[in-house]
């Protein structure tokens, strides 16, 4: 036995313990934030009864074995859900441990922690409620980006973490390639029709203003193009149109012709930087806009069902992939959501086989992607790539 191995199985088994007695903490998440209730207050009580619980019935995993799943007080039956959250908790902290050993990546094992806690909780939200709140996921992504400053100082390189300018594209270019999918997609599914009711100030689109001035001008010039929209809809008082079938058809042209100025030059440099300022510009509108949303959002009308708007992709699932790409960097949120897609592909088939159910809950299989990429981003990324260039 080295002299590694005894602090190692303490820290890991540190982190399962920890993982549980979080998981409990993640079903407190689960159950409260879709209803609109406190994380703080009351104390946890059983919803049948009321009665509030004590340290002994909070006890991860056992206090529910020990109880038969049933309340101590009223003997309502208490969900299956509680346990298998505390586990997979404690499972998923214990591997995050073993990665990411504390003695070579310091607190940043803790913003981990963090991360794999919100995926799980925005998970089981996004199953049983197919939302995705914004006080996990964008909340997630600036305590992403501190996470990276923090590892940057520590030097988590060595483990493929990412820096701060890492995590800060990772969040546009993860934001921005799902809104423009989400866009383009709802645009078809209109039938190529204006959406009946944008909202005031900022709407999608405006997001599609961004992608576009991005692809010509970066996306800092997004952001300002994004706040100048703003500020004219609201002296407006109105939602002053930025017609999709002016923006998406430019933004496909913008890309063919900054695609063509490179075939002179060096090609690959060319396209590579297009798609990174399309991805950014339409990243930085949509965080722009899910901010706003999230602090400042207008009053929502009641509107009949055949009012809606057809949409390709929930908003919730842009902000997710966001969150990822804050935590694990540019390269690696592309992997997630290559993942994603294919685990969606297969289980959401599965799925619809079973219950015949069109709907599919994308979020759950985006952190699933997320947290393989955490794990395996670069060996994968690796893999590709000698797989690409040896068929060259």
């Amino acid at each position: 036995m080295n002299s590694f191995e005894l602090p190692t199985a303490f820290i890991v088994t540190f982190a399962v313990i920890l993982g549980a007695l979080v998981g409990s903490f993640t079903n407190v998440l689960i159950y409260r934030i879709p209803r609109g209730e406190s994380i703080a207050f009351p104390p946890s009580h059983c919803p049948n009864c009321d009665h509030q619980l004590h340290a002994i019935d909070l006890f991860p995993v056992f206090s529910w074995v020990f109880l038969g799943g049933k309340c101590r007080y009223c003997r309502a039956p208490i969900s299956a859900q509680y346990p298998i959250i505390e586990t997979i908790s404690a499972v998923g902290y214990g591997v995050l441990a073993c990665f990411f050993p504390l003695q070579d990546v310091g607190a940043s094992l803790f913003g981990l922690f963090f991360f794999f806690t919100v995926l799980l909780a925005i998970s089981v939200i996004d199953l049983q409620t197919y939302t995705i709140p914004d006080s996990l996921s964008l909340v997630g992504v600036l305590v992403g980006l501190g996470f990276a400053w923090v590892n940057e100082k520590q030097g988590g390189y060595f483990f493929h973490l990412p820096g701060l300018k890492d995590a800060f594209t990772g969040a546009l270019y993860g934001a921005g390639i799902l809104t423009l999918v989400g866009n383009f997609g709802s645009y078809l599914l209109r039938r190529f029709r204006e959406a009946k009711h944008p909202t005031t100030p900022i709407d999608y689109q405006t997001l599609n203003l961004g992608a576009l001035v991005g692809i010509w001008f970066g996306p800092l010039w997004a952001a300002i193009a994004v706040v100048l929209a703003m500020l004219v809809n609201f002296a407006a008082r109105r939602y002053v149109r930025i017609p999709d079938f002016l923006t998406l058809p430019l933004v496909l042209l913008s890309v063919v012709f900054k695609i063509s100025q490179g075939l002179d030059s060096n090609l690959i440099t060319t396209v590579l930087i297009t798609f990174q300022n399309l991805l950014a510009g339409a990243g930085i509108a949509a965080l722009i806009a899910g901010f706003y949303w999230w602090l400042a959002p207008e009053p929502e009308e009641e509107l009949p069902e055949e009012e809606w708007d057809p949409i390709a992709m929930g908003f919730g699932d842009v902000k997710l992939l966001a969150l990822i790409g804050a935590f694990v960097g540019v390269s690696n949120v592309f992997v997630g959501l290559v993942i994603a897609i294919l685990a969606g592909a297969v289980l959401g088939l599965l799925v619809y086989l079973i219950t015949r159910n069109r709907k599919i809950k994308f979020g759950p299989f985006l952190a699933i992607g997320g947290f393989i990429a955490l794990l395996y981003g670069p060996v994968l990324s690796d893999w590709y790539t000698s797989v690409l260039l040896g068929g060259m």
